[in-house]
């Protein structure tokens, strides 16, 4: 049989196959002892995971060989072990078997950073090759990763001769219906694999980390590729359009507040009673900060004492659940306050101009509006989203890249302004300086401010400023955090002696938290993140412990200064909500959640669902019946939300939707 499948053509075929499958073995059995404590084990998973993980790797190994077969097939045989049959055979050989073994290599250092196999955040650094490349180059030795990457492809290569893998096929008789066996036996089974296995299908287990290891990850990388963007209607549970307004347009409003007579629409007046302030208001953004790396939820190494210290001064909201796990996630829900869409982040979709942003209130409230950012805002798509939504941008612009025309004003973080920079851009101490400078011009021009600033140093490579902190740069997250903290400290002891800052509200809150990963479907307790507001005028500190949002921050921040305003916001102001309002919306890119108190549910791509009681203490989901209410909850807030997007339903309207004076109809 193996005779008819590898006939003497085929040879090669064969040891790439052998080679292919053998780095697939070894990096799944590696994946497997790297995560053994986080797997529940048993001998029959042990065998379903390999057994059921061959056959993916079997699956992608047949995308290059059903190409390769072709070729082999339709050569004549008067070509065999011609100059180009040589060449092409030589170099598409040792070429791809670089790149896949680099891949297989990859994933170990993916693994570490996100538990996972290849996704859609692989496919979207895939998009930024310079700050990948430069994260890659300032985390690992690149060059000696390069060295071993071309001995392990120089000795395949090797074998194969010494197996007379090559000989035999430039000197094989093989005939068309020889050849014709072993090509159609790889043209069935990519087609076989293509059309009837989805990625998912290696989900067999309720341990997420036995799922994953199960995968592929070339597969995985390719899947991610495809549901990037995915449509909610097509591949979610739906219900009527009606229906999901109507149930909408009942949660989101406060009682003082005046909807819009559009019944497909969630455009409302929010009224806040007293006296309107106007202070400059400045929003810092955390990268990948943790609410458990915070001494209030237990953390004991005191990382961050000056973030810890500033919250117990603050309005804490110590209960508050991200949306995502990256930060055009995070972006997106603190921006356009709205649920998260499956596939990737609006910021990085088209037609995502000219929305209705928080900025627009502000707008509405005679406020300038600028984005900070260390790196070059080009990198997942910030300078066209922000410009094309009325901020000001100042950023550190890859020189090497085209200027993107944006209707607003950007401008650069130049060359005597940086200490330090790493592949993501500055570091946070040169940045917070450059937010320095830029709010005394702005106080200048005697026009309230609203400045949000996305930080970036604790990020891989984990790189900052030598002798900032007593933990040498680049050798852990720990000391990144050290640094997130020290540098946040340094601007405050600053902003303190500005003239501005008595009238200037600062608003701290996580993009996203870190470590994602975990065993369930949705790690919930990956999702928790630290958020406050320090500085209000006549507010004491306290804590707020309201289940709620990172969309609800910012709805809230315009509640505690008075401001009646329109709104198209999904948000909530947190001080109105009632028990039953409590909820917070997590999602990882396909799966979907709505957390209300212990009950999660999840939607899936393939238009499923999942409900579950959370066990806050162990972080365990356990599987319940689910409630017909609280699934059209959450099919409402996704499914608006995505529609809302898709049908232009959150751009910005030519004419005011309401005067204060002329209410529409009124929530009861």
């Amino acid at each position: 049989m193996l005779n008819l499948l590898f006939s003497r053509r085929f040879s090669l075929v064969k040891t790439f196959s052998a080679t292919f499958l053998a780095f697939a073995f070894i990096i799944r059995l590696t994946l497997y002892i790297w995560s053994f404590d986080n797997i529940e084990f048993s001998f029959f998973n042990l065998i379903k995971t390999f057994g059921l993980g061959f056959l993916f790797d079997l699956g992608s190994l047949s995308y290059i060989m059903a190409f390769y077969s072709v070729y082999l097939l339709i050569v004549p045989k008067q070509f065999y072990g011609s100059k180009a049959d040589k060449f092409l055979t030589y170099f598409s050989y040792s070429i791809i078997l670089f790149f896949i073994v680099f891949s297989f290599l990859a994933e170990l250092a993916f693994w570490e950073e996100y538990q996972r196999r290849f996704n859609f955040i692989a496919v979207d650094y895939l998009l930024y090759t310079y700050e990948v490349i430069q994260n890659i180059r300032q985390s690992f030795p690149l060059e000696i990763i390069i060295v071993i990457l071309l001995i392990i492809t120089f000795f395949s290569v090797k074998i194969a001769q010494k197996k007379n893998a090559y000989y035999d096929t430039f000197n094989s008789a093989d005939s068309f219906f020889t050849k014709l066996i072993p090509a159609l036996f790889w043209i069935l089974i990519v087609t076989s694999f293509h059309f009837n296995v989805k990625n998912n299908d290696a989900e067999i287990f309720t341990n997420q980390y036995e799922n994953e290891i199960t995968k592929s990850g070339i597969y995985s990388f390719f899947a991610a590729y495809d549901e990037n963007e995915l449509n909610y209607n097509d591949f979610y549970k739906t219900i009527a359009s009606d229906n999901s307004f109507d149930i909408i347009r009942n949660l989101i409003p406060s009682k003082e507040d005046s909807l819009s007579k559009n019944t497909k629409s969630i455009n409302r007046y929010v009224i806040n009673n007293g006296e309107e302030q106007r202070p400059n208001v400045i929003f810092i953004g955390l990268e990948s900060l943790s609410a458990k790396f915070m001494t209030r939820f237990g953390n004991e190494k005191n990382l961050i004492p000056s973030i810890d210290s500033l919250a117990k001064e603050s309005i804490f909201f110590t209960n508050i659940q991200a949306t995502g796990t990256r930060t055009i996630r995070g972006i997106e829900a603190i921006t356009l306050s709205i649920p998260p869409t499956p596939g990737i982040s609006i910021v990085k979709r088209e037609n995502n101009e000219n929305l209705f942003t928080i900025g627009e209130v502000f707008k509405q409230k005679g406020y300038s509006r600028t984005f900070f950012y260390g790196g070059d805002s080009h990198f997942d798509n910030m300078n066209t989203f922000f410009g094309n939504n009325g901020f000001n941008i100042v950023d550190r612009k890859n020189k090497l890249r085209i200027d993107e025309k944006i209707p607003t004003q950007r401008t650069q973080i130049t060359e005597s302004e940086i200490t330090f920079e790493n592949a993501w851009g500055v570091c946070d101490g040169d940045l917070y300086e450059k937010v320095l400078k830029e709010a005394d011009k702005q106080y200048k021009l005697q026009k309230p401010f609203f400045n949000l600033v996305m930080t970036s140093s604790n990020h891989k490579p984990y790189t900052y400023p030598d002798g900032a902190v007593d933990i040498p740069s680049g050798k852990s997250r720990d000391g990144a955090l050290k640094y997130t903290d020290w540098s946040f400290r340094k601007f405050f002891e600053e902003a303190k002696n500005k003239p501005w800052f008595k009238n200037t509200v600062f608003v701290i809150m996580a993009d996203h938290a870190a470590y994602s990963a975990g065993k369930t479907e949705i790690n919930v307790e990956s999702y928790h993140i630290p958020a406050f507001i320090f500085n209000l005028k006549n507010k004491n500190p306290e804590e707020i412990n309201k289940l709620s949002s990172q969309i609800d921050i910012f709805p809230t921040l315009f509640g505690y200064l008075n401001w009646s305003y329109e709104s198209n916001l999904f948000g909530k102001d947190i001080t109105k909500m009632e028990p039953k309002d409590e909820r917070a919306l997590i999602s990882n890119q396909l799966k979907l959640g709505l957390l209300k108190g212990d009950k999660l549910l999840i939607l899936d791509n393939h238009k499923k669902h999942t409900s579950y009681i959370w066990n806050k203490k162990n972080n365990e989901l356990t599987t319940i019946k689910t409630d017909s209410l609280f699934l059209k909850e959450t099919i409402s807030y996704y499914q608006t939300a995505f529609n809302l997007f898709k049908n232009n339903g959150l751009k910005l309207r030519k004419k005011p939707l309401i005067l204060p004076k002329k209410l529409a109809y009124k929530v009861n």
